[in-house]
C-alpha cells in the first residue's frame, strides 16, 4: 500500500452530491478528510471547522478511480522493445505515464506486468506524481508463452526484462514468486494463455502446466496475496481457476459455463475493451505485426459479451486499460466503452469498490469513514451526463487529502 510521505492533507468539500461507491442513491453532504482520511464529523467536534475548503457547487463528488490493469512500463507495442531498453529511460517513461493517468482522475493503479519497490518508493516520497501504485513486478510466462518476446525465428537468447520474466518448472516459479513477495509486489501476475502483441504463441491454448500454476499460487496465498492471470479462452481460464488463480486479465472469449466457473471460484473479471478498440484504429501505423492485428481482430467484439457473461453469472467486474505506449491517451474511452455495456452505475462501481475489493483493501473505493481521501469532483452528475465521465475536461482530484493541480496535457 503506497503511504505518501508529503501528503496527508486535510480538506472539507461542500456542496457535493456523494456517491459512496456503491449506492445508486446520492446524499447531498459534505465530505471531511483529516490527515489524508476521511472522517464522521461528528467525531472530531469543533476541530473540523479549521480545515481548507472546496465548494462542488451541487456536482457529483466521487472515490478516486481504480485502474486495475495500467502497464507503467509499457513503452511500445512491440515486446521486444518494451523489454530491452535501460530501466533508468523506461522509469522516466513511466514517470510522465503515471502522472497522466492521475490528472485523469484515476488516484489508484495496479500495475500487472511491471514495477518494483525502486519506482514504488520514489512515489512514496514525492519524488514521481502518481496514483497509489500496486505492482506485481515482471509477469511470468512460459517459454514460448504471452510473455516471450521473441519469433520462432530470432536467435536472441531472452530471460527478462522490465515487465517480462520467463521462467520454466515449479521449483524456479516458487523461487520467482518468492523473490516477488520479498521485493514488496502485491500480487503475482502469470500468462495463462497467449496473447495480441506475443509473436509465436497461439491465442487460445492454456498455458503453464496445472502444477506450475498451483506452485505460483500456493507461495502467494501463503503471504496473503493472490495471483492474476492474463487468460482469454474457456479453457485457458477454467485451467487457470483449477491451479486457484483468484484474477482473470481480460477473458474475451468467456462462455457461461466458465462464467459460472469463474463465480464458485470466487474470481474477478478484469476486462480491457479498450486496448483492443485501440489497436485495431491505430495498431497497423504504430507497428503492430499482421499476426498481432488478426489475433486482435478475433478478441475484439468478444470482450463485451464476456462482461455481460460474467454479470450475469454474478462474476465481480472491475475496471482495466492495457493500454501500451503511444495508445495510453486513450485510457478515458475505456471508460465509454464499459458504460455501454454495463451502464453508468456498474461501471462507477467497477471503478471504485469492485476494484477496491479485488484489491483487498477496504480504504479505497469508497466515500466513509476511515478510507483514504482519494476523491473526483465531478461538474455535473455523471448518472445524468455519462460524458462527463470521459470528457477531456477532467473531475478535480484529490489525493490523500491533497488537491491536484490541474494539467494541460491528459
Amino acid at each position: 500500500m503506497t503511504r505518501f510521505a508529503t501528503r496527508g492533507g486535510s480538506l472539507r468539500i461542500r456542496n457535493g452530491l456523494v456517491f459512496d461507491g456503491t449506492s445508486e442513491t446520492l446524499e447531498a453532504r459534505d465530505v471531511l478528510i483529516r490527515d489524508g482520511i476521511i472522517v464522521d464529523e461528528q467525531t472530531v467536534g469543533s476541530g473540523s471547522r479549521d480545515v481548507p475548503t472546496l465548494d462542488a457547487k451541487g456536482g457529483m463528488v466521487t472515490p478516486g478511480f481504480i485502474d486495475a490493469h495500467l502497464h507503467a512500463y509499457a513503452l511500445s507495442l512491440t515486446l521486444l522493445t518494451n523489454e530491452t531498453r535501460l530501466l533508468s529511460y523506461v522509469a522516466l517513461v513511466a514517470k510522465q505515464r503515471l502522472g497522466r493517468t492521475l490528472h485523469r482522475g484515476f488516484t489508484t493503479v495496479r500495475d500487472v506486468a511491471g514495477g518494483d519497490a525502486g519506482l514504488h518508493r520514489g512515489i512514496e516520497e514525492g519524488l514521481i506524481e502518481s496514483p497509489r501504485y500496486y505492482y506485481t513486478g515482471a509477469a511470468l510466462s512460459q517459454t514460448g508463452g504471452h510473455g516471450d518476446p521473441t519469433a520462432a525465428d530470432d536467435t536472441l537468447c531472452f530471460h527478462s526484462g522490465p515487465g517480462l520474466e520467463i521462467v520454466d518448472g515449479v521449483e524456479a516459479l516458487r523461487l520467482a514468486v518468492r523473490t516477488r513477495m520479498h521485493g514488496g509486489a502485491h500480487a503475482i501476475k502469470i500468462m495463462a494463455s497467449g496473447g495480441v502483441t506475443s509473436p509465436a504463441d497461439p491465442l487460445k491454448i492454456p498455458q503453464y502446466s496445472l502444477e506450475e500454476i498451483q506452485v505460483v499460487a500456493e507461495e502467494a496465498g501463503r503471504r496473503g496475496s493472490y495471483v492474476a492471470a492474463h487468460a482469454y479462452s474457456p479453457d485457458s481460464i477454467q485451467h487457470a481457476l483449477r491451479g486457484g488463480v483468484r484474477s482473470i486479465e481480460h477473458g474475451n472469449l468467456l462462455d457461461p459455463p466458465t462464467a459460472e466457473a469463474m463465480r464458485e471460484a470466487g474470481a474477478y473479471l478484469v476486462p480491457t475493451l479498450v486496448t483492443y478498440d485501440a489497436m485495431s484504429r491505430h495498431g497497423r501505423s504504430l507497428g503492430m505485426t499482421e499476426v498481432g492485428l488478426s489475433k486482435n481482430a478475433e478478441v475484439l467484439e468478444q470482450g463485451k459479451h464476456a462482461i455481460e457473461l460474467a454479470k450475469n453469472s454474478g462474476v465481480p467486474v472491475g475496471f482495466g486499460s492495457d493500454l501500451m505506449g503511444d495508445l495510453e491517451g486513450e485510457q478515458l474511452q475505456g471508460l465509454r466503452l464499459q458504460s455501454d455495456v454495463t451502464g453508468v452505475l456498474e461501471l462507477l462501481r467497477s471503478l471504485t469498490s469492485v476494484n477496491a475489493a479485488l484489491l483487498r483493501e477496504e480504504r479505497l473505493g469508497r466515500i466513509g469513514a476511515g478510507a483514504f481521501g482519494d476523491v473526483l469532483i465531478f461538474d455535473g452528475n455523471p448518472l445524468e451526463t455519462p460524458e462527463l465521465l470521459w470528457s477531456q475536461r477532467r473531475p478535480r482530484v484529490v489525493l490523500d487529502g491533497v488537491p491536484i493541480t490541474a494539467s494541460a496535457s491528459q
